[in-house]
This record gives structure tokens, C-alpha cells and sequence, in this order.
């Protein structure tokens, strides 16, 4: 039975040691919740770190905890001590955290810490390849495992990998300062759905994809070797029902210490208001300009002073980090501040608190404050606002949310903020504390239904459901594998034919493609290659290409192999003589080139490539999604002056070539077959323009498209190095 292995940074469980005896707890957060019913379903397994160095631990106690994480459906990776500085609080949470948030400034691209990190992602793969088998299901999360999917699909290429982001993925000119941005992207890359919570990081990634790596993307299905990658936003939710239900069940219970000071002070007065504020204290959380714009507040509506209180809780997190410690030194010394200037002998403007809380003391917080205020400079999500939102169990409460959080993109009926805008948020704060009850208990209505509907559960659920149906992406692309069991039966097929044909396409297939297309010119390897098999009397080898016949003449002109130029204008003979396949007029071209130099002029990286009988406007080089305006443009154009003149437009690969329509690899190939008996047909190709060929040829011929695309060819290969690989089995 095929299983469902989870992947995280931690454990779902809290495994302690104290006075030397281990101490092991179900965690209570919000990711171990939503995957409860994942990992509780049938056959499945949870893998992570437990939280204790292999310093901390002797032989006695490793083993007592392996058995524990055992018991509980888990598995553990080892970490040293030196795996946490350098992995977890270096690169993690010192390189990519501060990036992705967009704090390049406390960004540092260490290299031992780069080393670190691929060291532990190559731990947890080998764990995971320990239980890992074809079929299965994994599902990797967070910042931490980046490398983790690449590092599974390369040993598994039959399990299906899903990857989840848990905060912000940065703008391109964010991502592109990073030294190691193409090994990142590869190793999410081999995923076969990627989710983040919003479509905005989702649209930044495949930005990235297609800027730094070049890979097709349609809408947002990313065309990967032989895989189809989809990208999805999927935003997470909450346990609703066990916030909500403990806000109803601590109503009815004694109240808290906590509870009761709280009530003191809103039955103070009778406008007595409570801004309630929870974070962790983290530098992208906004807490000392959550705290300057509440003075601002104060200057600007005076009126309430001795009214509303600020309860600000920040909960203590990576304490042993250089920019935590000052940024909490910062917030103490603002608090210090604020509430020196403005105390009085009953009232303190802000209550705050240094440390975490029980989750009763939090239901107590979140049900007492009249107005939640979440302003983050940037956050994947925030579940506080979420939190808070199902506490209100009588409709009422103002939640003021950051548009900077991911959050603010489902919870419109929010009042949502700029959080550097201190204007706007003192006077969204008086707005808030004014609203009439009906229309809080609008608002609140609006976005309880919402999150009660989309559960953490839900979000899970919908992850998965996607995660399995892509299983299914691949079967649009027509063409099947050339696997070795075809190739079997086909290389049987060649030995036992007398008259074979060998059509090859030249860029792109036989050579890789390089930015300047004069650059391609064939390395010792091909030649030697193309010679051996030519060397076969049984042999009939074409290179078919668009280029030009003097480039060809250069390259291959004293060779024995035919050879077609300009998309089948010309032919080159064994007897090496060129005879015209086509008789072609190029007097049009003067007429289009200055149409496609204007966008040479608009679109830099592009340029033209001039050719005997047709004209390639190359965008390789280009800012992609600038060039896919541009092709949209030029394709208008292009098509009705070209309409009435017998010229086609060609897309091929990164470039758009203009040519007579009456010329193609189709025609030039049906030449060929009827000239010749050919018992055997091998072709390959990787453009548009060899679709011409691939219709042409009979059912009985091996057609390969190089590249998983839509194609009308039968089989598909990887790239180039699988052609060569190909290829030369034939002549062993």
C-alpha cells in the first residue's frame, strides 16, 4: 500500500529532556493540526528533527527516542549542534528568512552556511529515501527544505512530491541578488506542485522560474525536463471550531487572574477600549512602528488618553540572534518611552508582555480586546488575525490588518493598513473604535463564515486533492518516453532493415543553444558521431535545419551526409553538390526588416539573424515576460503583412522566423521519401518548425520530439545529451 510521507523542519511532537529522562507531547501547532488528518489516515509517516542535538543525547537516550517518534507515526533526522548554528540559525534564519521578507539587510550570504544547508537537506533525504518507495506520496514543508523535492525525485522520479512555502517568496529583483538562486530553484523544482499562500508569491516565483532559469510557463504550469511543475496558492486556515468553541467555553467558566484585570479595566469607564497586539518579536512583525504609530494615535486624538490600552504581547524568539536582541531592546526602551510620557496615576497606555502565554490566557485576550491591531511590515500569512476573528463569538471586535500580510488577501472586510503609514493608522484606529455594532458585526460576519469554511483541514485537504491530480498533468503531452523498452524494440527494427533514413534537426537537437546562433558550430564529438553512422552503406543521414546553406557549407560541407538548409530550400547531395528544392524570391524581406528592427530597438537582448530566404528575430536573450508582450506584438503584425504575400511566421524556440509559406521540413522530407524505399525512418527534432516533419512521415517511423512539449511526434527524449546517447547506440 502506497504511503503519505510528511516532511517538516520539526516533529509534531515536543520531545524534552529533563533531569536526563525524556519527556515526549502531541505539538499544538497550527501545521500539526491541519496535518493530523493526513498523517493519522492510514499508511503514512511524519519526518523532521526532534529537537535535541546528538550532543545532548547519549546512545541510551538516542535510542529511547527513536522508539518514541516511532510510536507516533514519526521518524527522525539527526542533527549536530553544528547542523543547528549553521543550517537552522544561519542559513535558515540569517540568509533566506530575511530575504525572503524582504530584509536584505540583515541578509547574510555565508558560504559555510550554504554548505551546512545542502549538507542537513541531504540528511533529511537520506532518511526519507530509507522509507520512501515508488508510488508514494511526500509532501515537503517550509523554507528550511528547499533542496529537499530535487534531492527525492532525483533517486524517485516515480513519487508524486509536493512542496509547501509557509512565508513569502520575494520579488524577482529581490531573489535574483541571491548566489545560489539556480540550485534553489532547481530543488523546489523537483516537486511536482509547489503552493504557496497567496497568488502574489506564487506569481513572483514563477517570475523567477522564467527570469533566472529560462523554463517555459504556461499560465502557471512550468514545463520541467519530462515533467509538468504546477504552482498553486492555497491559503492557510485555522482549527476554527477550537478557538471559536473556547472563547464560548471560557465564558461560562471561573475567570483567569489574567481575565479579571482585564475586565477592571474595561468597567473602569464606560468608553474604556482594549487594542490588543500578538506577535512573535521578529523584525518583520512591525512591533516598534506598531508602537510609534499608537503614539502618533495618542498625539492626534488626544481624547483617548485614559481610554484605550494597548496589550502588546510579544512572544520571545531567536534570542541568540544579533537583530532579535536589538529589536528587543528597541521595543523595551519605546515602551519605556510611551508609557513615561504618557502614564497616569490609574492608566498605563500599553500593558506589555515579554514572553508566551498559555492558550487559555490567549482566548482571554482575544475575546476582552475591543480592536485587534496586526500590522507586519511582511508576513506569509498570520493566523492571529484568523485567531481572532474566531474568538468573536458575538460578532462584534475590529480586526486592523497590514495589507503586507498574506492575510489581507482574504480578509478584505478587515480595515486594512499600510503599515509604514502612521496617519492612515491613527485614523483607522479612531475609525475602529467608533464603528457602530452593526456594522463590526457585518465585517466580522463576512470573514467568520469565510474561515470557518476554509479550516486548516480544509487547506490540507485541498493541497492534497491538488497534489494527486497531478499525476495526470503529463498525460496532455501526447508523445510517450523513449524508454529503454522502446528503444529495445527499435534499435531490433534497424538491425534487421536494409535501406534506413535518419532526418536530424541541428539546433536544439544534435547542438545546444547558444545566444549568438554563429556560436553553435559543432564540437569533435559530433562529427565523429555523424561520420559513424553516415559510415553505414544501409545509412541515409539528413541533417535537416533552418539555417542557412553557407553556414552549413562551413560546417559539414566536406562531409558524405545530405544536408537541407533554409527549412527545405536547399539540398546538399552525397556527391556534395546543392540543388534547389524550392524556387524562392526574397525581395519582401526588405520590407520586413525594418518592422522587426524597431523591436530589436524596444526589447533589448533580441536581434535580428538574416538569412538567404527568411528573417529569425532571436529573443533568447531577453527579459522573458518582455518578450512575451513583444512575440503577442510582433505576431499582430507580422500576420497581416504577411497574409497576402505567401510568407508564414514561424514560432520556434525563443525565436520567430519569416519565411515563404510554401517552404518547409515537410515538403523537403516527402522529397526524400518518394525518391527513396526507406524500410526504416528515424527523425528527431525539438521545434515547431519539425512538426512539418513528424505529420509527413509514415505510422512505421520513429519520431522524437526533443523536450516534453505538444507535439505530433510519437516519443519524447530529455535534451541534446539524450540525443547523442540515442544516437549512438545506433552505430555500436
Amino acid at each position: 500500500m502506497n504511503k503519505t510521507i510528511i516532511i517538516s523542519n520539526r516533529l509534531p511532537l515536543q520531545i524534552k529532556l529533563d533531569h536526563d529522562k525524556l519527556q515526549v507531547e502531541p505539538s499544538v501547532g497550527g501545521l500539526a493540526t491541519g496535518l493530523k488528518s493526513v498523517h493519522n489516515d492510514g499508511n503514512s509517516l511524519w519526518i523532521g528533527w526532534s529537537g535535541l542535538t546528538e550532543e545532548e543525547l547519549n546512545e541510551e537516550q538516542s535510542k529511547e527516542v527513536k522508539k518514541m517518534v516511532k510510536e507516533a507515526k514519526c521518524d527522525a533526522v539527526s542533527l549536530t549542534q553544528n547542523d543547528l548554528e549553521n543550517f537552522y540559525y544561519g542559513f535558515s534564519n540569517r540568509t533566506l528568512w530575511p530575504l525572503f521578507h524582504y530584509f536584505m539587510e540583515f541578509t547574510e550570504f555565508e558560504n559555510d552556511y550554504w554548505e551546512s544547508y545542502k549538507e542537513v537537506n541531504q540528511k533529511f533525504a537520506d532518511k526519507v529515501l530509507e522509507h520512501v518507495e515508488d508510488g508514494d506520496t511526500v509532501w515537503v514543508h517550509d523554507y528550511q527544505l528547499l533542496l529537499l523535492p530535487k534531492l527525492i525525485k532525483d533517486k524517485k522520479p516515480n513519487t508524486t512530491i509536493g512542496f509547501f512555502l509557509h512565508i513569502p517568496y520575494p520579488s524577482y529583483e529581490i531573489f535574483r541578488t541571491f548566489p545560489w538562486r539556480e540550485e534553489l530553484l532547481h530543488g523546489m523544482l523537483g516537486a511536482d506542485l509547489i503552493g504557496f499562500h497567496t497568488y502574489d508569491y506564487e506569481r513572483h516565483f514563477l517570475s523567477s522560474v522564467k527570469r533566472i532559469l529560462r523554463l517555459d510557463v504556461n499560465f502557471n504550469e512550468i514545463t520541467y525536463h519530462d515533467r509538468i511543475v504546477k504552482v498553486d496558492s492555497f491559503p492557510m486556515g485555522i482549527d476554527y471550531d477550537k478557538f471559536h468553541d473556547s472563547a464560548i467555553k471560557q465564558k461560562a467558566e471561573e475567570k483567569s487572574e489574567l481575565q479579571k484585570r482585564l475586565d477592571d479595566h474595561i468597567n473602569s469607564s464606560p468608553d474604556a477600549r482594549m487594542i490588543l497586539s500578538i506577535d512573535r518579536m521578529d523584525y518583520t512583525k512591525g512591533i516598534p512602528n506598531r508602537i510609534r504609530a499608537f503614539e502618533y494615535f495618542l498625539k492626534k486624538y488626544p481624547q483617548y488618553k485614559e481610554k484605550v490600552r494597548l496589550i502588546m504581547l510579544a512572544v520571545p524568539s531567536r534570542s541568540n540572534v544579533p537583530q532579535y536582541q536589538k529589536l528587543k531592546r528597541d521595543t523595551d526602551e519605546l515602551v519605556g518611552r510611551v508609557n513615561g510620557e504618557f502614564s497616569t496615576v490609574s492608566w498605563t497606555p500599553i500593558w506589555y508582555f515579554y514572553r508566551s502565554m498559555p492558550f487559555e490566557n490567549l482566548i482571554d485576550l482575544y475575546t476582552s480586546s475591543h480592536v485587534a491591531m496586526i500590522t507586519p511590515v511582511r508576513d506569509g500569512m498570520n493566523l492571529v488575525a484568523k485567531e481572532y476573528v474566531a474568538t468573536r463569538t458575538e460578532q462584534d471586535g475590529v480586526l486592523i490588518l497590514s495589507e503586507m500580510a498574506g492575510a489581507s488577501k482574504e480578509m478584505n472586510e478587515s480595515m486594512l493598513i499600510n503599515p509604514n503609514n502612521f496617519e492612515q493608522i491613527a485614523d483607522t484606529l479612531k475609525y475602529a473604535l467608533e464603528m457602530p455594532i452593526e456594522e463590526q458585526q457585518s465585517r466580522m460576519k463576512i470573514l467568520q463564515k469565510r474561515l470557518k469554511r476554509y479550516t486548516v483541514e480544509k487547506w490540507a485537504e485541498e493541497f492534497m486533492k491538488s497534489l494527486h491530480a497531478t499525476k495526470h498533468l503529463g498525460a496532455v503531452i501526447a508523445a510517450e518516453r523513449l524508454d529503454e523498452k522502446v528503444q529495445e524494440r527499435m534499435y531490433a527494427g534497424f538491425k534487421q532493415s536494409e535501406n534506413r533514413l535518419f532526418l536530424l534537426d541541428y539546433d536544439g537537437t544534435l547542438a545546444g543553444f547558444k545566444d549568438n546562433p554563429k556560436e553553435a558550430s559543432p564540437d569533435q564529438q559530433l562529427y565523429k558521431l555523424l561520420d559513424q553512422l553516415q559510415s553505414n552503406p544501409k545509412n541515409d543521414v539528413v541533417i535537416i535545419s533552418g539555417r542557412d546553406r553557407e553556414t552549413f557549407t562551413e560546417w559539414f560541407g566536406d562531409e558524405d551526409y545530405k544536408l537541407i538548409t533554409d527549412h527545405g530550400v536547399w539540398l546538399k547531395t552525397k556527391d556534395h553538390q546543392w540543388e534547389a528544392l524550392e524556387r524562392l524570391k526574397n525581395d519582401w524581406m526588405e520590407n520586413i526588416k525594418p518592422i522587426l528592427e524597431t523591436f530589436v530597438d524596444r526589447t533589448p537582448g533580441t536581434f535580428i539573424e538574416e538569412k538567404k530566404y527568411s528573417l529569425a528575430w532571436h529573443y533568447r536573450k531577453a527579459d522573458p515576460e518582455l518578450a512575451q508582450i513583444r512575440t503577442i506584438e510582433i505576431d499582430t503584425v507580422l500576420t497581416s503583412l504577411t497574409s497576402n504575400n505567401d510568407l508564414s511566421v514561424l514560432k520556434g524556440n525563443k525565436v520567430i522566423e519569416i519565411k515563404s509559406s510554401s517552404v518547409n521540413k515537410g515538403r523537403a522530407s516527402s522529397r526524400l521519401l518518394t525518391a527513396n524505399n526507406y524500410d526504416f525512418m528515424f527523425c528527431i527534432g525539438d521545434d515547431w518548425t519539425d512538426e512539418y516533419m513528424f505529420e509527413e512521415l509514415p505510422e512505421t517511423a520513429y519520431t522524437v520530439k526533443v523536450g516534453f512539449k505538444k507535439t505530433a511526434a510519437k516519443y519524447y527524449v530529455k535534451n541534446t545529451d539524450e540525443v547523442r546517447t540515442v544516437l549512438k547506440k545506433f552505430v555500436e
